[in-house]
């Protein structure tokens, strides 16, 4: 038997959604009667029936059913990919990235990337969200995490370290601390689960958690921008810290780093691995990553 066409196909999920065959019929620029005919086909073709037929409209059959459940996400995902292919220009490279990661790290290099490809539009999407690419004209994202996204490519960026970090304030009230006395200096919570950084570095180094925090961030950037107004101490990333305690809003406290459980990643769907502006942004950020960073050590602060 030979493939059936995948307008059929599209013309069933059509109908099974719209229970109608004049909508389903509008929609796919077909007469009804060309629409009716293509089901009959599908039908005879299956040798099961998929529709009844009413005078109010039509309804799946069992078969129909389970029909539509099979091919429903495959006929989308290929309308999606046609889509993106249409709306997106050649010269054009959409990019996903968090907000800390965007305004600490990328922003300051990103000038020298579009003097490289002055004919390029470079789209930035700062968001915490996780980019859906079936359904989004997204060509990548900038992600932080354990490197393992079902179905994705992770392309191994940069590592984070953590460091308790403060406004220079807290060093001239309280002094040069070891790391078992923050249990008693005011500690900012965390980002990510309120405690889990403060915890490992009070189990590594001695001391123990607070009974309550100064305040608590969901956001590494606000913690960061927090500690740098003096509201307290910070366990901060120090590659995105790095502007703040260049520009010495910030002071690293101590000379202990404790390694964070994730890293920077570039992450993309198959159908971008090709795609001309992103092989040069690629390039473009293992390149400046292997001339800025020695990764067998943190980055300098």
């Amino acid at each position: 038997m030979s493939k059936p066409p995948l307008h059929t196909l599209q013309a069933f999920v059509a109908v099974a959604r719209e229970k109608n065959l004049t909508r389903a019929a509008a929609q796919m620029n077909l007469t009804v009667s060309a629409l009716s005919h293509q089901m009959r086909a599908l039908e005879e073709r299956l040798g099961r029936k998929l529709l009844e037929r009413g005078p109010r409209g039509v309804s799946l059959t069992p078969h129909g059913a389970r029909l539509l459940d099979e091919v429903a996400v495959h006929v989308d995902g290929i309308e999606r990919v046609f889509a993106r292919t249409r709306e997106q220009p050649a010269n054009t490279l959409t990019i996903s990235a968090l907000p800390s990661f965007s305004s600490s790290w990328l922003m300051p290099r990103l000038p020298a990337f579009m003097a490289r490809h002055p004919g390029l539009e470079f789209n930035l999407q700062t968001t915490t969200a996780v980019v859906d690419f079936e359904r989004e004209p997204v060509d990548a994202a900038l992600r932080y995490g354990a490197g393992t996204w079902a179905g994705l490519t992770s392309e191994h960026l940069l590592d984070e370290q953590l460091a308790p970090i403060a406004h220079p304030k807290w060093l001239e009230e309280f002094g040069k601390p070891a790391p078992a006395d923050l249990a008693r200096w005011p500690l900012l919570g965390e980002y990510d689960d309120n405690s889990a950084h403060w915890r490992r570095w009070f189990t590594e180094f001695g001391g123990t958690l607070p009974n309550r925090y100064v305040a608590s961030f969901t956001d590494v950037e606000l913690l960061h921008r927090a500690a740098a107004q003096g509201l307290g101490v910070a366990m901060g990333r120090l590659l995105l810290a790095k502007p703040l305690i260049e520009n010495g809003a910030l002071v690293v406290l101590t000379r202990e780093r404790m390694p964070a459980k994730y890293g920077h990643y570039l992450v993309y769907p198959s159908c971008s691995a090709k795609y001309p502006p992103l092989i040069a942004f690629r390039e473009w950020l293992h390149g400046e990553i292997a001339h800025s960073y020695t990764q067998k050590k943190a980055p300098r602060v």
